[in-house]
């Protein structure tokens, strides 16, 4: 049974949500402390989260559904579009189970439209863009107060909430403050970067799901109370048919990123590489992939100041048929290399930053040997990574993509080591996992 405490606080919300902006101050005074220890201990924790990596991991199995007889009552959050796809997968597969559960919480229209009562949309304010901290914390503090007064009032028997640590731990903690469990699907990834937030996330979570295989050891270390559900993105992917482009295919798929600001920084550079690279694979067919035409006039306009009108193309709106007619992929890094992974393409993944800081931070602070997510899966490069201020490494890059894309044994051990990572990546499922653990959590905070 898990560790279901009663209400503990019955104070107003505001004085609950100024307790939190209080710790969130000592956290910013505190820094500094936590950056000498884990400068101190960092080698150790190198060593420890390399060994994690090379663990398997299996699906925890989710707790059998059992109906009360009582639909139970449900607080869900999403707060950016990527957590907000898992949202709908989620709320859909807790439709199947408990067709009359009350749900509210924070979301957008998508989530209406599953007859979710919608509280605020902080999906819709996180596309708008902020200028900046002090823009959004108005925002977000009246954002917490609501929360809080629901939580209160309300009292759901479990409050799910997905992706986004930067709002979900502090309203996690506000949740349990007033007796509510809170469910946190996907895990921050904490093990990538400062380790010493997870004594914090373990006070504001009562179960945490780890979509990722090394995850559950690391986070169980350090006192977090985890469940392995596997990576939600694979319950899309599972409708998308894996197919492989053909070996005489000449594509190369650029995917520059799906915010403006990771396309301006990319792209242009992108574009001089493969322009580079034309010259020694003269057939080279280049295409510049994005999902919708979100960004269609931004992408045009930077092909058009490279001079690469008359060699590249733009397609948008079916990213995996894109995809499956590819031979070989150049992408920034994110969550579309797993998109990428599901075509098993050999592909080159390149983490551009603005200034020499994040440089630093890349050298010095991360505490994975990778960043491409199917390298860490494999537990080796699989995918050629550079991570770079300004020209950076462009020569290497050339070469890695002529590499991939026209060696043949560069190719079959690139596809073999996708493979692996695939492999240990898991089955679909993982939002129907989810919602048997949320049920669960709801059924025992009622009895």
């Amino acid at each position: 049974m898990p560790d279901l405490t009663p209400p503990r606080v019955t104070r107003a919300p505001a004085a609950v949500v100024r307790r939190e902006l209080l710790r969130a101050v000592t956290g910013v005074v505190a820094a500094p402390f936590h950056v000498l220890g884990f400068v101190v201990s960092r080698s150790r924790l190198r060593r420890e989260l390399a060994a994690d990596l090379s663990r398997p991991a299996s699906i925890s199995s989710p707790p059998p559904f059992q109906s009360t007889g009582r639909q139970p009552r449900i607080f869900l959050s999403c707060a950016e579009p990527s957590g907000e796809l898992h949202a709908v997968n989620f709320l859909q597969e807790l439709r199947t189970l408990t067709p009359g559960a009350a749900v509210a919480g924070l979301g957008s229209s998508r989530l209406a439209t599953e007859r979710m009562t919608i509280l605020e949309d902080p999906v819709q304010r996180a596309t708008m863009g902020f200028r900046g901290v002090a823009s959004a914390l108005p925002y977000y503090v009246a954002l917490l107060e609501r929360c809080a007064e629901h939580f209160r009032t309300e009292t759901p028997d479990v409050a799910v909430l997905i992706d986004s640590p930067a709002l979900h731990v502090p309203l996690g903690r506000i949740a349990r403050q007033y007796g509510v469990p809170v469910l946190h699907f996907v895990t921050p990834q904490h093990w990538a970067w400062a380790p010493w937030r997870a004594r914090s996330y373990a006070r504001a979570v009562t179960r945490a799901l780890t979509i990722l295989p090394f995850e559950p050891a690391w986070f169980e270390r350090r006192g977090v109370p985890v469940a392995h559900v596997g990576h939600p993105l694979l319950d899309e992917l599972a409708r998308v048919p894996a197919t492989r482009g053909a070996d005489s295919s000449a594509t190369i798929a650029v995917l520059p990123g799906s915010r403006a600001s990771v396309i301006d920084l990319n792209l242009p550079w992108m574009l001089s590489v493969l322009a580079a690279l034309r010259q020694q694979v003269p057939a080279l067919d280049v295409s510049i992939l994005q999902a919708g035409d979100r960004h269609r006039a931004r992408i045009d306009a930077h092909v058009a100041e490279a001079g690469a009108g008359s060699w590249t193309r733009v397609e948008t709106g079916d990213l995996h048929g894109s995809l499956s007619r590819a031979r070989t992929a150049f992408s920034v890094s994110g969550t579309v290399l797993l998109d990428v992974l599901h075509h098993r393409l050999p592909t080159v993944c390149i983490y551009r930053v603005g200034t020499w800081r994040g440089v630093f931070m890349y050298r010095h602070a991360l505490l994975t040997p990778w960043f491409a997510s199917v390298n860490l899966l494999a537990g080796r490069e699989v995918v050629p990574e550079f991570c770079f201020q300004g020209r950076g490494p462009f020569d290497a890059v050339v070469e890695a993509l002529q590499r991939i894309h026209v060696d043949p044994n560069a190719r079959r051990e690139a596809i073999k080591g996708l493979e692996l990572a695939a492999e240990r990546l898991g089955p679909p499922g993982a939002c129907h996992r989810a919602a048997l653990h949320a049920l669960e959590l709801a059924g025992a905070r009622r009895l």
